[in-house]
């Protein structure tokens, strides 16, 4: 009986342990960890992500502020990663911010050629480790013009990131159409809510004031998250089951997340 048991026990912990999966985030600025959460009002959207997955789910963002497909290469930041990975896995991968600079030729990458083999790359190197890649397109920046039109400010690598994952047959989250939807909900005025906007004076961690149409305020990022956490609800039968219940997932339509600041 007390080795039935042990073996009972064994199998029980042994299929407990199957299950924790950690999920990767890699990217830029948009998606990465801020400091001093206590007084900082910039989030990344990928910060915002542990508080919709169970406690099988370990989430390691390992974006960081500045980098693109290039540097995050450059830097060993993807090896480092690479040698954690284990069967099970997700990575989620979103660039081209900071690929776009083009006066900088430490992170600057043509999008049609040593952006796409990035991000080709990356999917192929954690499919190696039987792990899963989900690509995100780049966030939309505020960017209205004097009519109130939104202007994209991405060019070609969004459009990239879309035919690697047709071509790959990698899950692809749409960010940047679902946050110009977002951008284009609240309007020009009110969308500076969803970024950093504060006059001098109006926030003690920006004294001097800052207007900021790329990053995210924790109400912006929040509804990143989401987006993305909702996507993966309805399209990700491997990740569902991990995904926390809220009522958000079951909107029939992702418009209506934003609510009226």
């Amino acid at each position: 009986m007390k080795i039935r048991h042990s073996l009972w026990l064994f199998l029980l912990v042994s299929s407990s342990c199957a299950k924790q999966i950690t999920i990767y985030t890699i990217g830029d600025s948009t998606m990465a960890n801020k400091p001093k959460a206590e007084i900082n009002p910039e989030r990344g959207w990928g910060q915002m992500l542990p508080q919709y997955f169970n406690n099988q789910v370990t989430i390691k963002n390992k974006a960081v502020n500045g980098r693109s497909t290039r540097s995050f290469l450059k830097e060993n930041r993807w090896d480092s990663i690479y040698k954690e990975l284990k069967r099970g896995d997700f990575v989620f991968i979103q660039f081209g911010h900071n690929d776009g600079k083009i006066t900088d030729s430490t992170r600057y990458t043509n999008p049609q050629a040593s952006y796409r083999h990035n991000l080709i790359r990356f999917v192929e190197d954690t499919r190696l480790k039987g792990a899963n890649p989900v690509l995100f397109t780049s966030i939309s920046r505020r960017n209205f013009n004097e009519n109130g039109s939104l202007i994209d400010t991405h060019g070609n690598y969004t459009l990239v990131t879309r035919m690697v994952a047709d071509e790959y047959k990698v899950q692809l989250i749409d960010l940047q159409y679902f946050t110009e939807v977002m951008e284009e909900t609240y309007g020009r005025e009110k969308s500076k809510k969803l970024h950093l906007s504060f006059a001098a004076g109006e926030h003690e961690y920006y004294s001097n004031g800052i207007s900021d149409n790329t990053h995210l305020s924790v109400i912006g990022a929040n509804y990143v998250a989401q987006l993305a956490v909702r996507d993966l609800y309805l399209n990700n039968k491997k990740l569902k089951k991990y995904i926390l219940n809220n009522d958000f997932l079951h909107k029939k339509n992702f418009v209506e997340l934003f609510t009226d600041f």
